[in-house]
């Protein structure tokens, strides 16, 4: 069902046109799914990170779901969303995106076609960027 992550498959994998997909951490104490997801994408060359998110289509200013009022980001810097702590994904994750200029797309996966739209470049959720 799964192998272990050997950099070289995985992006052999991607070459021959198959659909590569990341599960689990790193195995490692301390390091987060966040952080292994940013590892990994930064690690094959991804030219995107999706963050699929449950019933959250987005950044926002705070939880949507604790305050009503929070705002919702179309678009956000990696550095912004470290500054204002948000609570996207760890800051670990959230750094190393930022060092290796890695866009994060930020959406709801329950929302019928939302996925399809963040596969296919459509506007969608949140978009963290260096810019």
């Amino acid at each position: 069902m799964a192998e272990p992550f050997i950099r070289r498959r995985a992006i052999r994998h991607l070459e021959k046109g198959r659909v590569v997909i990341f599960a689990g951490g790193t195995g490692n104490p301390y390091m987060t799914t966040d952080t292994a997801a940013a590892l990994r994408a930064i690690e094959i060359g991804a030219e995107v990170l999706l963050m699929a998110k449950n019933s959250v289509d987005g950044v926002y200013s705070a939880d949507p779901r604790k305050y009503p009022t929070a705002q919702k980001f179309d678009r956000i810097t990696h550095r912004e969303a470290l500054n204002r702590r948000l609570e996207v994904m760890d800051a670990t994750a959230l750094s190393l995106c930022l060092e290796h200029k890695m866009p994060i797309i930020v959406f709801d996966l329950q929302k019928p076609g939302n996925l399809e739209l963040a596969i296919t470049g459509q506007k969608v959720g949140t978009l963290i960027s260096s810019e």
